[in-house]
């Protein structure tokens, strides 16, 4: 009875040992599973919340997401944090237009999935997203240290920025954490000078006025008034000379 009842037991722990050898894993969450979703990827860190709302008021999220979820073309984002944004300048977005905001945006976009090693190798310029009425493409300075693993990013306003920490690196998307707002020279170029106004001559209106021209025709030209008064006077004179000659 004793053999049995040890039989017994050690069969039902191998049958448990192999139950527990057998039994999968549980499988990766649903949302990392599904599609690439460029703000959820960014919340995730939590100091990102100003670049998240440009992206989708702007919306080049559904942009990102559309590419990398449905071609084969990866895509880089520089991703400025929230504090880059609050070092601006005072009403450096307020003065921008709304195309200009997307502009912006699709400046921190590259059409292309880098790494920080091809990066850091990259032919300068680099083109990114943002581009021009007539399609010339917005671009960037990149340089860096292959065994250092940094990669400085230059705008072509000068604004320059190390990456230190790297937010998603798997292709098809990466996103590179930057401290400042990549700014483009383009939108400091000066507007055209605003056309100048009609010279207004002395003691006048301007010149070809309807009032200056109305005033000009009211005036009757000099001499006229004394020229009609002499002629008057020399019809009555000759009249009164006849009218004495037939009398006498």
């Amino acid at each position: 009875m004793a053999k049995a009842a040890l039989g017994l037991l050690l069969t039902l722990f191998l049958l448990s040992q192999t139950n527990a050898q057998t039994t999968p894993a549980p499988g990766p969450a649903a949302e990392d599973a599904g599609p690439i979703n460029v703000t959820a990827i960014l919340a995730k860190p939590g100091q990102f919340s100003q670049f998240i709302r440009f992206l989708n008021e702007t919306q080049v999220a559904t942009q990102i997401n559309n590419q990398v979820n449905n071609s084969n073309q990866g895509m880089t984002v520089f991703a400025p944090t929230d504090n880059a944004f609050q070092n601006l300048p005072g009403g450096a977005l307020n003065n921008l237009t709304n195309q200009q905001k997307v502009l912006l945006i699709l400046y921190h976009v590259l059409p292309q999935y880098y790494t920080l090693t091809t990066l850091s190798t990259a032919s300068n310029p680099v083109r990114t997203q943002a581009s021009d009425n007539d399609g010339k493409p917005f671009v960037l300075l990149v340089s860096g240290e292959v065994n250092q693993n940094q990669v400085n990013v230059t705008s072509s306003d000068g604004v320059q920025t190390t990456i230190y920490n790297t937010v998603r690196k798997d292709y098809p998307l990466a996103i590179f954490q930057v401290d400042k707002v990549l700014w483009p020279a383009e939108f400091n170029e000066s507007k055209a000078e605003a056309p100048a106004p009609a010279t207004t001559p002395k003691g006048g209106s301007p010149k070809g006025s309807s009032n200056g021209t109305a005033t000009a025709a009211a005036e009757p030209a000099p001499g006229n008034g004394a020229q009609s008064v002499k002629v008057g006077l020399g019809l009555v004179s000759g009249l009164w000379v006849l009218c004495m000659g037939l009398l006498f």
